[in-house]
């Protein structure tokens, strides 16, 4: 992953709060979907927010489709390994 701004990594942490939090009441499945899909949506309006119009943004499609793809696969595949590494202490804590 490129480098990342100092603020990173906390604002992260507040999402992932908050979808423990919903946790409380829902399934992970659930939370994970819900969270899929609010960055999915996010992620649109910040791309909408680059074009001046509906055509524009319709030519850049493939392409937006593609970065964004492209990104989370990245982050996913490393937090997958890091999960892999430390399954241990992740999955089974120490008491």
């Amino acid at each position: 992953m490129n480098k990342v701004d100092d603020t990173f990594y906390d604002r992260a942490d507040k999402h992932i709060n908050l979808s423990n939090n919903q946790l409380k009441t829902e399934t992970p499945g659930k939370v994970s979907a819900s969270m899929m899909y609010s960055v999915a949506r996010f992620n649109a309006w910040v791309s909408a927010s680059g074009w001046n119009n509906g055509e524009e943004m319709r030519s850049g499609r493939e392409e937006t489709i593609d970065y964004f793809v492209t990104e989370f696969r990245k982050m996913l595949e490393e937090n997958i390994d890091d999960y892999i590494q430390n399954f241990d202490d992740y999955m089974k804590p120490k008491k």
